[in-house]
């Protein structure tokens, strides 16, 4: 959904627990036919960058190409690591549910520490008119998404969502 492209959305806390489990579900189906058939242990890592690079060209052509967003602003999520350490899981275990238990939770485990370096620079407070608010939701007030209602993009007044607990009405 949105939470994957925007910068503005992915600091939320739905993005750290919906992607990863949406996300799972085709390196997993990859993973499972490549070590079935051919006993190949590499099909997530194998899918992810088949994902990556479809996501890199959407980015770059719909987002950059059609509307001007900053690439920086849309994204993609990293789910290389993740998906290295289920790949490695497979390979050292050689059991598919061992794989299922171990290398899903550490593939879901390892999503948002992989998107930290990415993302933190994003995280920094600013002061603009008055309002504190992070550097994304600077970004995402000045560059406006047409189609999106506009209670949806409020940004929060009086707290700093990032760095406080949940986001107050």
């Amino acid at each position: 959904g949105d939470w994957d492209f925007w910068v503005d959305w992915k600091d939320r806390r739905l993005w750290v627990t919906v992607l990863p489990i949406m996300a799972i579900t085709f390196p997993a189906a990859v993973q499972s036919v490549l070590w079935w058939r051919y006993r190949i242990a590499f099909g997530a890592t194998f899918c992810v960058l088949g994902l990556l690079l479809g996501e890199w060209i959407n980015r770059y052509f719909n987002f950059w190409g059609w509307t001007y967003f900053p690439i920086n602003f849309c994204f993609p999520s990293q789910l290389i690591p993740g998906a290295i350490v289920l790949d490695v899981v497979l390979m050292v275990s050689g059991s598919m549910q061992l794989t299922a238990v171990v290398g899903g939770l550490a593939f879901g485990l390892l999503f948002y520490p992989s998107n930290w370096p990415v993302i933190a620079p994003l995280h920094q407070p600013v002061e603009y008119n008055g309002m504190v608010m992070t550097l994304a939701d600077l970004i995402g007030y000045h560059y406006i998404r047409t189609g999106m209602p506009e209670y949806i993009r409020m940004v929060e007044k009086g707290t700093l969502r990032t760095f406080g607990k949940d986001v107050a009405p």
